[in-house]
């Protein structure tokens, strides 16, 4: 009876180590699982920032580029506006100098059908 109490408490005591063992393999595991977490999480936030910078910059040069075209606008509008102006003060000269024509050629007409009487 003594060697079968004794066989039976080698047995519990080989048991639990070995059980220690896996418990200690399972909590390596466990820890090493954390800390991947942890890394993925540092990388996603990490990644989340240069996604948010990113699009700050992606923003700043679209800010820039309606800036740029608003600009190139006003400088075609202001030319067009030139354009205008001097085009209508070409057709003021044009209109006044052919009704200086046509007042000269009307009086020269008058003129000579005066002369003509």
């Amino acid at each position: 009876m003594k060697r079968l109490f004794l066989g039976a408490i080698a047995l519990m005591l080989a048991v639990s180590v070995t059980s220690c063992r896996d418990t200690k393999k399972a909590e390596d595991a466990a820890e090493d699982a954390v800390e991947e977490v942890k890394d993925a999480a540092e990388e996603a936030k990490d990644a989340a920032e240069e996604a948010v910078e990113d699009a700050k910059d992606a923003a700043n040069e679209a800010v820039e580029d309606a800036k740029e075209a608003v600009d190139s606008v006003k400088a075609a509008a202001g030319e067009a506006v030139d354009g205008a102006v001097d085009a209508a003060k070409e057709a003021a000269g044009d209109a006044v100098d052919a009704a200086t024509n046509a007042v000269k050629e009307g009086a020269d007409k008058a003129a000579d059908a005066l002369k003509k009487q």
